[in-house]
């Protein structure tokens, strides 16, 4: 089998570890295969790739849209190291407002599987990193929402020991018991 699935114990949020074949040419892995993730519980139909790239001590997030544009990802640092998290927000689940982070980087080139009803966010702890992720959904300006990455009721640990940088858009999102109801799942 090309990976290794390992459920997070966070709804779906899933690890996902690649085989990777090397040798003093290089590697070779696969990054997606849609009948072994579909055979590992994964069956999402991802419709739009992004790639991204920040510097060090960026921190991006807490991101997600809401239905009908809910979007799963599929994140991948390919370049560099991020902290990456991914937030319970589905209003009826018993793990509501809870978080999971893993280390992805080009060394491990692990993902993460986010489904539907989490929101996302990272922290770069190299120089620059890259991320490519798949997402079930195309951006959607209508759907798009966010929350505080500092919110004290989530308490995300975020492993750094220095002030991020946030965008202003980030630096504005709400807390999470200040989003709209019907902005949850």
């Amino acid at each position: 089998m090309p990976f290794e699935f390992k459920r997070l114990g966070l709804g779906d949020v899933t690890l996902v570890t690649p085989k990777v074949f090397g040798d003093s040419r290089g590697f070779f892995m696969e990054s997606y295969q849609k009948s072994t993730f579909v055979n590992n519980g994964i069956n999402v139909e991802f419709n739009q790739d992004n790639h991204s790239k920040s510097t060090k001590g960026v921190l991006r997030g807490l991101h997600y849209q809401t239905n009908p544009k809910a979007q799963a990802k599929l994140v991948r640092c390919c370049r560099g190291k991020i902290f990456d998290v991914a937030v319970d927000i589905r209003s009826y689940s018993p793990t509501f407002g809870q978080w999971i982070g893993e280390i992805l980087s080009e060394e491990n080139k692990n993902m993460l599987y986010i489904p539907e009803g989490f929101a996302h966010g990272f922290v770069v702890l190299s120089d620059e990193a890259e991320l490519l992720y798949k997402a079930s959904n195309e951006y959607s300006p209508q759907n798009d929402r966010g929350i505080r990455w500092n919110d004290p009721d989530i308490n995300i640990k975020w492993g750094i020991d220095f002030e991020p940088l946030i965008s202003e858009k980030d630096a504005k999102q709400p807390f999470l018991k200040e989003v709209k109801k019907e902005d949850l799942f």
